[in-house]
């Protein structure tokens, strides 16, 4: 029986800036949110301010492109486009 492939979750973090807390925490909030519904988080430390998240080498949330760090919720609703367009986020989906 073949399983299917779950989504990976990358964050890329700037060390000089001490963002892997910041990184961690968001790493957490996307766990506990999707649980097994993902492959995995990874967090790849970098240079320069970066501050990335991609999903199976897609682009969700740049720093410097979208004005700052996102918010939990924000970048929530993003992998869930991204993963399931049709799954309900409960409240973060609501105002």
């Amino acid at each position: 029986m073949t399983e299917i492939a779950k989504p990976q979750v990358s964050i890329r973090y700037c060390t000089g800036c001490n963002w892997l807390l910041r990184a961690g925490w968001m790493a957490q909030e996307l766990l506990s949110t999707f649980g097994e519904d993902l492959g995995g988080v990874t967090l790849i430390p970098g240079h320069g301010g970066i501050y990335e998240v991609h999903v199976d080498g897609h682009l969700l949330w740049e720093r410097k492109r979208d004005g700052g760090f996102p918010e939990a919720r924000v970048l929530k609703q993003r992998l869930r486009d991204a993963i399931a367009p049709e799954r309900d986020l409960g409240h973060l989906d609501r105002s």
